[in-house]
């Protein structure tokens, strides 16, 4: 009877060790699989020709935190890195751009048709000299728009900040300034230009900058987003200009990187560390932008969109129409020399409106010049914008007769003969005659930045340029045009 028992009990304990090994076997699976999910966002940044006494992220005390290598992609611990999000984030690959007041309006409808997943907008930024905290003037409507068109927002700030202090009120400023829009994606710390001798921030060491930008970090996860640190690779690499070991380890890391051949082309980064982000071109062109653009690709994305943290709606936001040009102000009574389209905004382009016409003897108040040739002027208790060169201060100003001398082409605008090869600035319009209230002055053709036409004659009473362009004798604002 003993001896049943006996085996009774043998058979009882191999069931329970059986038992209990399958359930270690269970879980050093299902971590192996969770690790392996975890780390997928950071497969595509693997470089296959990795060395790992030059990736930063071997080194130290925490060698080995990370793997790279050809095979199996990099794993990461994500759960040391800092996130705030109420939505689910995934491994997905998504594509975005970063934008600020330089790239203009924005037309969000056309980037969401051309597949943009996110945006990075610049809310602000601290002067590099004196300091001073401002606000990028078309991030309200950028972090609107690109919502309302199913773009996904993540906003970055420019900072200068010299101590902690500093740093923390950058923070509290974004997240205040940011509280009514969705923001799903990042809240991005950038710092550049500290090299500079004329910067505030030259001198600092790398260990202070480091601290600088861990308060503004923590702050903003305190304040309920998720942190992420830009900056560009060689500043990155072997700690070269910040505690690189110590930001990446709490902190997702935005890259700038631009290879010789962007994205696809070139699949990844060749920065080795640890990166969620990665800017690979500031050349882009996206439907809906008429400037150059930085574009990016992030090795993560998200299931869905953030609520905003206030729950009081946004004021409406419209474009700044002045972000692109520095206007001097004045106060000063203008006419126009014959006639003068007043437009909402200053540009010629499909983008602008003719609000009215100005004619010789109507008067305006001029409250601003630009120096890229518009005037900001005052009527009947409306902003409009001019062309300079259309208006003039002398209320005495007799329109030319047409008296057929000149060049013999029977316009009233003359123009003394040259030869020089021109390009636009940024854009102009090529018309048919040199007149932008002339129903007969259509607009022909339409040259940008680098596209390069002969200038053959030149009005300076009028400011027009005659080109030759396509076999075609056109005409375009003289101030629009620079010589090559």
């Amino acid at each position: 009877m003993n001896d049943k028992r006996r085996i009774i009990a043998i058979f009882i304990i191999v069931a329970i060790v059986a038992a209990l090994a399958a359930v270690a076997t269970f879980f050093v699976i299902k971590s192996a699989k969770n690790e392996a999910k975890g780390s997928s966002q950071m497969t595509e940044t693997a470089t296959e020709d990795s060395s790992d006494k030059e990736d930063p992220q071997h080194t130290g005390d925490n060698a080995g935190s990370m793997s790279v290598t050809s095979d199996d992609g990099a794993s990461a611990d994500e759960t040391q890195i800092l996130s705030a999000s109420s939505v689910a984030e995934n491994s997905n690959l998504t594509f975005g751009i970063d934008v600020s007041k330089y790239q203009g309006t924005i037309k969000w409808d056309k980037v969401a048709a051309g597949g943009i997943d996110f945006a990075m907008i610049r809310v602000g930024y601290r002067t590099q000299k004196t300091g001073e905290m401002c606000v990028d003037t078309n991030a309200r409507y950028n972090m609107q728009e690109a919502q309302k068109n199913g773009i996904k927002v993540g906003v970055y700030f420019f900072s200068s900040a010299v101590n902690e202090t500093e740093a923390i009120e950058e923070a509290d400023w974004v997240a205040d300034y940011i509280s009514k829009y969705q923001i799903t994606y990042p809240v991005a710390f950038d710092c550049e230009g500290f090299t500079d001798s004329a910067s505030r921030q030259y001198g600092m060491s790398s260990e202070a900058r480091t601290k600088v930008a861990e308060a503004f970090l923590q702050e903003i996860y305190n304040k309920g987003y998720t942190p992420m640190f830009y900056a560009a690779m060689n500043e990155l690499s072997a700690n070269s200009q910040w505690d690189t070991k110590t930001l990446e380890s709490r902190y997702k890391i935005w890259v700038s990187q631009y290879p010789d051949t962007a994205y696809p082309e070139t699949p990844q980064s060749s920065y080795e560390g640890t990166h969620a982000m990665w800017q690979y071109t500031n050349k882009g062109k996206v439907s809906g932008i008429d400037k150059p653009v930085d574009l990016n690709v992030a090795y993560f994305g998200f299931d869905e969109t953030e609520s905003a943290k206030n729950g009081d709606a946004a004021d409406n936001a419209t474009v700044d129409p002045e972000a692109n040009m520095k206007f001097s102000d004045v106060n000063e009574t203008v006419t126009a020399k014959e006639s003068v389209n007043l437009r909402d905004i200053p540009s010629q382009g499909n983008d602008s409106t003719i609000k009215v016409t100005l004619n010789n003897g109507d008067t305006a108040t001029r409250t601003g010049v630009s120096d890229s040739g518009w005037s900001r002027v005052e009527y009947n208790g409306q902003t409009y914008y001019a062309i300079s060169n259309y208006l003039t201060t002398d209320m005495n100003y007799v329109v030319p007769g047409q008296d057929g001398s000149g060049s013999g082409d029977g316009l009233k605008t003359k123009f003394k003969d040259c030869n020089d090869t021109v390009t636009a600035k940024i854009e102009v319009n090529l018309r048919a005659l040199p007149s932008v209230t002339n129903p007969d002055a259509t607009v022909v053709a339409t040259i940008k930045n680098g596209e390069t036409v002969t200038r053959t004659g030149i009005n300076e009473e009028f400011g027009w340029s005659r080109v030759e362009y396509n076999g075609q004798t056109l005409y375009c604002v003289t101030s629009y045009l620079s010589v090559q």
